[in-house]
């Protein structure tokens, strides 16, 4: 585990829920891997322990388009294979 330090000001701009900023800034550095491509949904979904499904919903809240394709697919596909080991 990796401990970050934030500013009051940066979690409050990030408007991270005080009970458990660490879950919020973990989902938003998720959305931020999957919005530059550097994850699939599926992964981006896993690295920050929340259900695709709920993913899917927070990543539209943020006007993240889903850009799922056969790639993405096949990506999840192997993700699941591995889990499933």
């Amino acid at each position: 585990m990796v401990q970050v330090q934030l500013s009051e000001d940066l979690a409050a701009a990030a408007q991270l829920n005080s009970a458990n900023p660490s879950a919020d800034a973990a989902r938003l550095l998720a959305l931020e891997l999957f919005r530059e491509d550097k994850v699939s949904l599926g992964r981006a979904a896993e690295l920050c322990q929340t259900p695709v499904e709920a993913f899917m919903e927070f990543a539209g809240q943020h006007h993240v388009p889903l850009h799922y394709g056969t790639a993405e697919l096949e990506a999840d596909r192997a993700t699941l294979k591995q889990l499933q080991r």
